[in-house]
């Protein structure tokens, strides 16, 4: 019975979506599992990175939070991520919204539009975000910086919140729009708490793509405007010590915490959203059998 809903839900069977996700999982594995071999290496007593270590040591830990600039790079990088994931949501989500909205015909031609960062080589658009910000003298400033990296991050937002808006019945939206909710309440009540994992999937991508950018950001960096990518950048050039794998180290955790922080808030909401559902439905048998005469 239960394999039979499975078929109907998926329209695969069972062996052939465990299959798929071991697969997946074994991909995913293969491209992570190399960049993880930076964790170890920041852990070298010596001056040169060597995997596995020598010896290990703390020691770069130290230099990099002894290092003024290094301090300076890695805050400018959390700076820039929040205010880029903060205009990226504010545009994305709109834009999400509206392309839900579209008709048939233009959808696509905004879809493509809104998808373009991703699509277009990173090295043209850093240079027309380059150009564009020398004109209007956002070049080498935190604003600039996060605008730039927010224009990168708004495709991330638009395709989360977009899935998340295909799960939305319009039936929802509609019976609150007739029982006289203005747009807002319907919004605020019903849509926004239905697309949430969306939107924080879409914060979280945003944040990290702005965090671990470093093309764009060499290009519209400045003396008061300089990540911790664009550091890491300058400092291989000139010297390859284990303190570019403590920063490259920083990167990879922060992006794992997200990623579980998402995870996290995704399970919660799904166990609060199945007692809101079993309590009701409770509510709805307790009232079925009291409707009943003895």
């Amino acid at each position: 019975m239960n394999s039979s809903k499975d078929r109907q839900l998926t329209g695969a069977p069972a062996p052939w979506r465990w299959s798929a996700q071991i697969g997946a999982n074994l991909v995913i594995a293969f491209l992570v599992l190399p960049i993880l071999a930076v964790i170890p290496t920041s852990f070298n007593a010596s001056s040169f990175i060597s995997l596995p270590p020598a010896a290990w040591s703390t020691r770069w830990y130290g230099a990099f939070f002894a290092d003024a600039e290094w301090r300076a790079a890695l805050w400018t990088s959390v700076q820039v991520a929040i205010m880029a994931t903060v205009a990226a949501l504010a545009l994305g989500l709109p834009a999400a919204l509206g392309l839900q909205r579209t008709g048939p015909l233009m959808r696509p031609i905004l879809s493509g539009l809104f998808l373009a960062p991703m699509i277009v080589p990173v090295i043209v658009t850093a240079v027309a975000i380059y150009r564009t910000a020398l004109d209007v003298g956002l070049s080498g400033t935190r604003i600039g910086m996060a605008l730039s990296h927010a224009a990168l991050a708004l495709p991330f937002v638009v395709i989360n919140i977009g899935v998340s808006l295909r799960g939305v019945d319009r039936r929802w939206q509609q019976a609150a729009a007739g029982l006289g909710a203005s747009a807002w309440t319907v919004f605020r009540t019903i849509t926004l708490p239905n697309i949430m994992p969306g939107v924080v999937g879409g914060a979280v991508f945003a944040f990290i793509s702005s965090f671990d950018e470093v093309v764009v950001a060499v290009f519209m960096a400045g003396y008061g405007a300089k990540t911790l990518p664009v550091k890491i950048w300058e400092a291989i050039r000139i010297e390859f010590t284990p303190v570019t794998a403590v920063a490259a180290t920083f990167m990879i955790v922060l992006a794992a915490l997200l990623f579980v922080l998402a995870r996290v808030i995704d399970a919660r909401r799904q166990r609060a959203l199945g007692s809101k559902a079993a309590q009701a439905a409770a509510g709805e048998d307790k009232t079925a059998h009291q409707g009943v005469p003895a």
